[in-house]
This record gives structure tokens, sequence and C-alpha cells, in this order.
């Protein structure tokens, strides 16, 4: 099979039988053999009824439903263990994203040789309080995983080798960092293509504001997990171990000014009468914190059954 395409959707009733249209007219012009398959994630419309009127007038059709609504990334990842086609296609359910741009990203992963296309909106027609934070995201997105090439790491229309879809796991709201994902298990070859953006024909947007300051704290954990997740005591042993010695410096400095003092006969107080004193006392105690969760990170890291799971491309 030639092309996999995931539609996650939530409450798009009105715009599913226009979008498989649409796919349906691209793929018959192109004599591409596909699959389209529908993720409900747990929609409170009739979605699903359409989904199933779809299916039964089209062998192409293919469905998932959740029993409630989990989000983008469960919808994605149970859409990737479903594909069987060689190039996966991921694309938003509300007709903003064009089917007519198929065929293109299916060229670059098949002759360009690409692991990942991801869909670039440059011109957007969404309100600038959407489009200023969205900016600031992909800015910061790109600073921290090293991707400089992408532009807009959460557009939903992205094309993939399908041995990329089955070696990554989108979990969470990880969808945003897909890109991120495949890097970090070896798929290095990510490109981008500039695609059009319509604007909403049906409902209105599902995500609020709410997701820049959730993405932040999803790019924060992945690139913390990517770094230190297998040498936890790398982060944390390195820091209390800082944290121990400027404490017990500290210190030796607060009882070396004392005996200077006794010595010279100048008036002195107590150690335990400076606030030096306590302030050096939390610093080394923070740090011992530190480095025994690093020691216990470590311990749990050894025990992990994917201590030793590595991408292997290929074996003679």
């Amino acid at each position: 099979m030639d092309i996999s395409i995931i539609v996650p959707l939530y409450n798009e009733e009105e715009s599913l039988p226009e979008l498989y249209a649409w796919i349906q007219r691209v793929m018959s012009a192109n004599n591409f053999t596909y699959e389209v398959i529908f993720v409900n994630d747990g929609s409170t419309d009739r979605s699903w009824q359409v989904i199933e009127e779809l299916q039964k007038a089209s062998e192409h059709v293919k469905g998932i439903k959740f029993r409630r609504n989990y989000g983008k990334s469960p919808a994605l990842y149970c859409g990737f263990e479903k594909a069987q086609g060689d190039v996966v296609i991921t694309m938003d359910a509300d007709l903003q994203d064009s089917p007519d741009e198929i065929p293109e990203l299916y060229r670059m992963i098949t002759e360009d040789g690409y692991d990942l296309v991801s869909g670039w909106k440059q011109k957007r027609y969404d309100p600038l309080s959407k489009t200023i934070p969205t900016k600031l995201f992909n800015a910061t997105a790109r600073a921290v995983s090293g991707i400089h090439n992408l532009h807009d790491f959460n557009c939903g229309l992205k094309a993939y080798r399908r041995d990329v879809v089955k070696n990554i796991e989108v979990y969470g709201e990880m969808h945003r960092y897909i890109p991120y994902l495949a890097k970090n298990a070896g798929f290095n070859r990510i490109g981008e293509k500039v695609v059009h953006h319509q604007a909403r024909k049906y409902g209105k947007t599902k995500f609020g504001l709410n997701r820049f300051v959730n993405g932040y704290l999803d790019l924060l954990t992945l690139w913390f997990l990517s770094t230190f997740g297998v040498k936890p005591m790398h982060i944390f042993g390195f820091l209390g171990s800082i944290m121990f010695m400027l404490g017990f410096i500290a210190v030796i400095i607060v009882g070396a000014d004392k005996l200077y003092d006794m010595y010279h006969g100048n008036p002195y107080r107590l150690i335990t009468e400076s606030p030096y004193f306590y302030l050096a006392l939390t610093t080394m105690i923070l740090g011992t914190q530190l480095f025994l969760a690093g020691f216990i990170g470590e311990l749990i890291a050894r025990n992990s059954v994917e201590r030793n799971k590595y991408q292997i491309e290929k074996e003679i």
C-alpha cells in the first residue's frame, strides 16, 4: 500500500464527508493505493456515525473510536499502530489542511529520501492571539531540539516513512514534538514543505491558549528525558556535588573567620549566630539530596526494561 492517511478528530461531523471526497479525488488522480484512518477522539456529535457511513461506501475507510476524549497524541498513537502504508500522512479534520499537498509530500519521502516532512503554514488565517504565541513557541522548539530548519513544529500536515511511526511513541501531548521524537529515535532526515492553510469552514477550534503553557512544559520534559533519561546521575549528581562543595567551603570560611578574630583578639561571635553558617548548611543538605536523587535515578534506570533498547537500522 502506498499511503496511509491518519485523521484525528473531535466533533467534526460537518467537515468529514467533504474532506474524504477531497482525499478521494487526489488519490484517484495520482493512482495511489491508500487507506484513510479516522480516529474519533470521543466526539459528542455525529462524527462516528458519519465515519460508519463513509466506511460502508468505501473500502478505503477505517475507523477507531475512543470511549472518551483522550487528546490528539493518543489518537495519533493508535493511528500509527494501525497504519500499513509505506508513507504515512497525518492531517487535521477541519479542512484547514489541503489534501492537494499529499502527492508532493509522498514524493519527498519516496524520492528525496526524507524520513519526515513537516508542513509549514507560512501564510496563516488565524488571529494574532494565536499566531504570535505560535512563533515564540516554534522559536523555542527549534533552539531546544536543534532542528533549525523547521518553522512550524505543530502543523498537523506531516508525512513519514512507515519506519518512523513504528519506532516512536507519541504520548501525553507530545504530538507537537514528533520531529524531535523522530530525531531522538535516529531519524535525522527531516524536511519541510510550505503548505496552503485554509480558514476553518465549520465549527470552532478545539485548542485554547493553555496549549502553549503545556507545550513549553512538555518540551522541557522531552529535552530532559532525551538528555538525562538514562543517566540521571550526570545532572543530579553534578549539581549536588557542586552545591555540597560550595556549602562546605562556605562553612570553612565562616570557621576560619572566627579563628582569625580569636587569634588577633578581635570581637567575635559564635558560628551558630552567623546567618552564613545556616545558608552554607542548607546548601550542603540540598546538595546531598540532589546527589541521592541522582543515585536513586540510576538505580531505577538500571532496572528499566528499556535501558538497552537501541534503534538498529540494519543487520547483515
